[in-house]
């Protein structure tokens, strides 16, 4: 008989596994909870890959954020002064791996307007060279980018710009933390600048705090005479940034007064801070499958409970305990299947449109998920990686197959006689 079986149905337990999934009772009680079987696999699977979705949009987004405005890798000196760096400069750009490099000032200052007044970071840059290694030239949306030497001309972040009311055109007064001595003393230096261009970097912490001038200008309000601060260094491939900052720091070791970030080190909190969410995330949301998946647990006792007398009918025409225990695993094995498939493809069109669904969320109850001034990212960002889906997926299957083992070994066991006694 059981080779007549195998002749008409091939794989017969998988056969039967199908018809008992199709199968409804009475009052449909198993069937229902198959269904929220499924429903909580494909619940968990979309939230796991869309949460680790938006985690990697998210890193991906504030590293392009951060490296828009800030530098690859810095080379500063003692007391942020580099001298002789035309020298450190030629010497760095025969180093593989580094694109370009670019000179520049730093200093803290405050911006005063009539009573108003807030401190920011003060930038030099060369017009010329800074497109090299930054992409603040990108960022200008109103006004102009081509800063000339001895106007002292300025460029400021939006909501610097907002803060004080200024547009283009506009002037503003800065004070620096340097003083000039005079018979009446120490009086702190003061200059007016020429609002050139307002810049919006994405960053709430940029926007507001960084202002950028003429790296000459710098260098005269600042008293720098030809020195600079240091030297922004932009890499070819951002995967082997540390392996060339230790290049770098290889070559200017012999002298203590350098100083070599990368930008790695200079926001490693920030990130090491990412990825530890993404792990916790990552075993929170694991957990929610695991409890989706163990409903199939009670499904299969169930379903063994209720074909006790179909089992017994099996065994006694040939059907071997092996093939009763694989019959239920495929029963259970295919819930989940449907249910880690299904969590795939609508986890997969959400991540892919996030940038649709957020916007829609917010625009039809009036709220913002992120507010600039508090985040730095004010979108909702997504990078769908292939690796996380198969990861996601293949732990799905694996639980919800860890999840029919007892009830399957429990029907195997199952006695012919003691199932048919009362039938």
């Amino acid at each position: 008989m059981r080779n007549k079986l195998n002749i008409f149905f091939g794989f017969y337990e998988l056969w039967i596994a199908f018809r008992y999934i199709r199968h409804r009772n009475k009052d449909n009680f198993i069937s229902f909870i198959s269904l929220t079987s499924i429903i909580g696999i494909t619940l968990g699977v979309m939230a796991l890959i869309v949460v680790l979705s938006v985690m990697n949009g998210f890193q991906n987004e504030l590293k392009s954020k951060i490296l828009s405005v800030a530098s690859d890798i810095e080379v500063t000196g003692m007391g942020y002064v580099l001298k002789d760096w035309q020298t450190i400069e030629k010497q760095i750009e025969q180093i593989e791996n580094v694109s370009a490099t670019a000179p520049f000032t730093q200093n803290q200052s405050m911006i005063a307007m009539g009573k108003f007044n807030r401190g920011v970071m003060v930038r030099g840059i060369d017009p010329l060279l800074e497109p090299k290694v930054s992409d603040i030239h990108e960022k200008i949306f109103r006004g102009s980018y081509d800063l000339i030497p001895n106007k002292y001309e300025i460029l400021i972040g939006i909501d610097l710009a907002r803060y004080f009311s200024l547009k283009v055109g506009d002037k503003i007064s800065m004070i620096s933390s340097q003083a000039n001595f005079s018979a009446l003393g120490a009086l702190p230096r003061i200059k007016q600048f020429k609002i050139k261009g307002i810049f919006d970097a994405g960053m709430h912490e940029y926007d507001s705090g960084l202002v950028i001038i003429h790296l000459h200008d710098a260098q005269q309000f600042f008293q720098f005479t030809s020195d600079i601060s240091g030297l922004r260094v932009k890499l070819n491939d951002l995967s082997r940034t540390q392996l060339t900052a230790k290049k770098i720091e290889q070559l200017v070791k012999s002298d203590n007064q350098f100083f070599v970030f990368d930008w790695t080190r200079k926001h490693t909190n920030l990130f090491a801070a990412i990825q530890m969410e993404k792990k916790v995330m990552f075993i929170i949301l694991t957990l929610i499958i695991a409890v989706a998946a163990f409903n199939i647990v009670s499904t299969l006792v169930m379903g063994v409970t209720q074909k006790r007398s179909d089992i017994a009918i099996l065994r006694t025409i040939g059907a071997l305990p092996k093939s009763i225990l694989l019959i239920f695993i495929f029963q259970g094995f295919m819930i989940g299947v449907v249910g880690t498939f299904l969590g795939i493809v609508f986890g997969v069109l959400v991540s892919l449109n996030i940038d649709v669904i957020v916007p829609f969320i917010e625009g039809l109850f009036g709220v913002q998920f992120l507010a600039k001034d508090i985040y730095y990212i004010s979108q909702i960002p997504s990078q769908l990686l292939v690796t996380d889906v198969i990861k996601i997926g293949i732990m799905g299957l694996l639980l919800s197959l860890l999840a029919t083992i007892y009830p399957s070994y429990k029907a195997s066991k199952t006695d012919p006689a003691s199932a048919l006694k009362y039938e």
